[in-house]
């Protein structure tokens, strides 16, 4: 399970970095149709936009598999439970509480 949640991310790393370095290429390169008509100022613009706005759909992409991974519902091991709350329950004795400090100083 670990493993495919692994190459889940690194498939989705991936296409953050490719997909905007492609359309960005493309818009530089006139590969994408209408991108000849604009002006050197909006090539910049609609590309710059047009490849975040491709990152924003990889994350959204990654976000809706992730909601789709099934949920095991992680139960602590037993004896850790029992050894914290033992140990959060034992006095200390290191440090005193703020009332007792204060009857000290008096």
């Amino acid at each position: 399970m670990a493993a495919a949640v692994i190459k889940k991310f690194f498939i989705a790393s991936m296409f953050m970095w490719i997909a905007p370095l492609a359309i960005l290429y493309g818009f530089n390169h006139n590969l994408l149709p209408g991108s000849t008509n604009l002006s050197p100022h909006s090539l910049t613009l609609v590309s710059g936009f047009v490849a975040v706005i491709s990152v924003n759909i990889v994350i959204a992409f990654y976000i809706y598999m992730a909601m789709k991974e099934p949920v095991d519902k992680h139960e602590p091991d037993p004896k850790f439970l029992a050894d914290a709350k033992a140990s959060v329950s034992q006095p200390t004795g290191e440090a005193p509480t703020s009332s007792e400090s204060i009857k000290k100083q008096e």
